[in-house]
C-alpha cells in the first residue's frame, strides 16, 4: 500500500513537472516570436509613431493658426462695423471649416486617400442631410436671420410660441442665445426663430407701457384717474412729450379696470413698469381706494308660502 501511494505521488510530480516544463516552453516560444516580429518591425514602429508624433504637433498647431486667422477675421469684421451677428456667425462657421481641413489634412499623412474620403463624405452627405434635416433648418435660419435682420445682437426679443424673452448675445450657426432679466441663458434653435413669430421689443427707441389697474365700484374714478394722471406727469422714466392715457377700460365682475398707457425708453421699460405700479398702489391706498379682490354678490330671495 505504501509503495502504491509512493508510486501515485511520483507520477502526480512528473505529471505536474512536464506541464511546468510545457508552458516555460510555449512561453519562451511566444515571447521569442514577439520578440523576433518587433526587431523585424522595428522601422515601421518607428515609421508610426513619428507620424504620430508629427500629426500630434501638427494639431497644436493648426490650432493655434486657427485662434490667429479668427482673431484676424474678427478684427477686420469689427473695423467694418458689420452687425455683431454677422461676426459671431461667421466665425462660428470659420472655426468648423478650418478644423475640417486640419483634421483632413493630418488623415492624409496616415494615408487615407483624399479621392476616398470625398467618396465617402458625398455618400454619407445624404444620409446626414435626412438624419440631421432639424439641424440643416436651424443652419438655414441663421442665414435667414443675418440676411433679413429681424433682430440683431443687443436687441429684446419675445418668441412667440413659447413665450421666450430675453436679450440676444448670441448668433450662432445653429442657435441663438438669449439673456433673461433675471441673467439665465436661453438657447432657442434657429430654425423656431424663422419659422414661427416673434416680437423684437427693442426695434424701436420707445416702448408703450399699457398697464391694467382694477378699482372698486364703490370707489370714485375721477379721484382714481387724477391720482394716477399726476404720477404719470411725474413720474422720471414717462417721456412727457408722448402721449399718456387713463381711461375705463372694462366694467369687470369684480372691479372697475382703468387702463394706463405711456411711453418709456425701450432699455427703460421694466424699471418704469415697477416703479410706476408700486406708486399707484400707494397713491391708491393713501387715498382710500380699493383694488378689490375677486367677489360675488349672492343675493337670495324669499320663498313664497
Amino acid at each position: 500500500m505504501e509503495d502504491g501511494a509512493m508510486n501515485e505521488v511520483a507520477q502526480t510530480t512528473q505529471d505536474t513537472v512536464e506541464e511546468v516544463v510545457e508552458t516555460t516552453q510555449n512561453t519562451v516560444e511566444e515571447v521569442g516570436r514577439l520578440t523576433s516580429y518587433v526587431h523585424e518591425n522595428i522601422p515601421m514602429i518607428i515609421s508610426f509613431g513619428l507620424k504620430v508624433l508629427f500629426a500630434i504637433l501638427v494639431f497644436c498647431i493648426g490650432r493655434i493658426l486657427i485662434k490667429w486667422v479668427r482673431k484676424i477675421v474678427s478684427k477686420s469684421l469689427e473695423r467694418s462695423n458689420v452687425d455683431k451677428g454677422v461676426e459671431q456667425f461667421v466665425d462660428s462657421v470659420l472655426k468648423f471649416a478650418l478644423y475640417f481641413v486640419l483634421i483632413f489634412s493630418i488623415a492624409r499623412e496616415f494615408g487615407v486617400d483624399a479621392a476616398s474620403v470625398a467618396a465617402v463624405i458625398a455618400s454619407a452627405g445624404v444620409a446626414l442631410g435626412l438624419a440631421l434635416q432639424g439641424s440643416l433648418s436651424n443652419f438655414a435660419g441663421g442665414v435667414l436671420i443675418l440676411l433679413l435682420k429681424p433682430f440683431k445682437v443687443g436687441d429684446y426679443i419675445i418668441e412667440d410660441t413659447n413665450n421666450n424673452e430675453g436679450t440676444v448675445k448670441e448668433i450662432q450657426i445653429f442657435y441663438t442665445k438669449l439673456s433673461t432679466v433675471d441673467n439665465k441663458t436661453i438657447v432657442i434653435p434657429n430654425g423656431m426663430l424663422t419659422n414661427n413669430s416673434l416680437t423684437n421689443v427693442a426695434e424701436k427707441d420707445e416702448r408703450q407701457l399699457d398697464l391694467r389697474i382694477g378699482i372698486s365700484y364703490n370707489a370714485n374714478i375721477r379721484t382714481a384717474k387724477e391720482l394716477i394722471e399726476n404720477l404719470l406727469k411725474n413720474d422720471p422714466f414717462i417721456l412727457k412729450e408722448e402721449q399718456m392715457n387713463v381711461f375705463v377700460a372694462e366694467l369687470a365682475d369684480s372691479a372697475v379696470l382703468l387702463g394706463v398707457r405711456a411711453w418709456v425708453k425701450s432699455d427703460e421699460f421694466w424699471p418704469a413698469k415697477w416703479q410706476l405700479l408700486e406708486h399707484i398702489k400707494i397713491a391708491l391706498d393713501e387715498n382710500g381706494i380699493e383694488i378689490p379682490y375677486p367677489q360675488m354678490t349672492v343675493h337670495i330671495g324669499k320663498e313664497r308660502s
